[in-house]
C-alpha cells in the first residue's frame, strides 16, 4: 500500500509539473489563462500511466532542470470569490 501512496504522489506531482509548464507556454503565445479554467484542471490524471509495464531506469543519474513555481496568473479573484461565499469577504 505504502509504494501505491508513493507512486500516486509522484504521478500527481509530475502531472502538476506538466500542467504549469503547458500554462506558461500558453501564456507565452498570448492567451488569457482564466483562472476559474485553471480552478477545474485536476492533475490526478492517470490514462497514461502503466503501473504494470516496463520502466526503464538508466535515466536515474540525469538531473533535472530546476523547477519554477512563478505561475504568472492572478487568482485573487477566485480567493475574494471563495472569501464572499464564506462570508469573510464583507467588513463587519
Amino acid at each position: 500500500m505504502k509504494f501505491n501512496a508513493l507512486l500516486t504522489n509522484a504521478v500527481i506531482f509530475h502531472n502538476a509539473l506538466d500542467i504549469a509548464e503547458i500554462v506558461r507556454q500558453l501564456l507565452e503565445e498570448g492567451w488569457e489563462i482564466d483562472p476559474e479554467d485553471l480552478a477545474h484542471i485536476s492533475p490526478y490524471l492517470t490514462e497514461h500511466i502503466n503501473r504494470f509495464g516496463e520502466y526503464s531506469t538508466h535515466e536515474l543519474g540525469i538531473q533535472p532542470d530546476a523547477y519554477d513555481p512563478k505561475l504568472d496568473v492572478d487568482f485573487t479573484p477566485l480567493r475574494e470569490q471563495d472569501l464572499t461565499a464564506a462570508g469573510l469577504g464583507q467588513a463587519a
